[in-house]
């Protein structure tokens, strides 16, 4: 389990291979000077609720993985999460697709 801190008071867990896409794109939208909503499910210990930051160029972020190596990176998982964090309701994990899986984006207002 890797971990996000945001402005070092918010945390996420993340299992280390979601938490690489997840610095890719995020590394993609601050880079070009975009901000945007992140969402996620709180784990059951903190009320099993969800949370939701919004990311903008000088925000501090630390990104801290578990184990050593790096994850390779599936394209199709980064292309579907850059369109759900382009759009309105922003940056929400999904779950990895298979490799070379062609999936609809749907997005939800939470």
């Amino acid at each position: 389990m890797g971990t996000i801190t945001y402005d070092a008071n918010t945390k996420a867990d993340f299992d280390d291979r979601a938490l690489a896409h997840l610095r890719v794109v995020i590394g993609m939208k601050l880079r070009r000077g975009e901000s945007f909503y992140f969402s996620w499910r709180d784990d059951q210990s903190v009320g099993d609720g969800s949370s939701t930051i919004w990311l903008h160029p000088a925000a501090a972020l630390r990104f801290k993985f578990h184990g050593s190596r790096d994850a390779a990176i599936n394209q199709q998982w980064i292309e579907e999460l850059m369109i759900m964090a382009n759009s309105n309701a922003g940056l929400r994990l999904t779950p990895e697709p298979p490799a070379g899986a062609v999936r609809k984006v749907v997005y939800e207002a939470h």
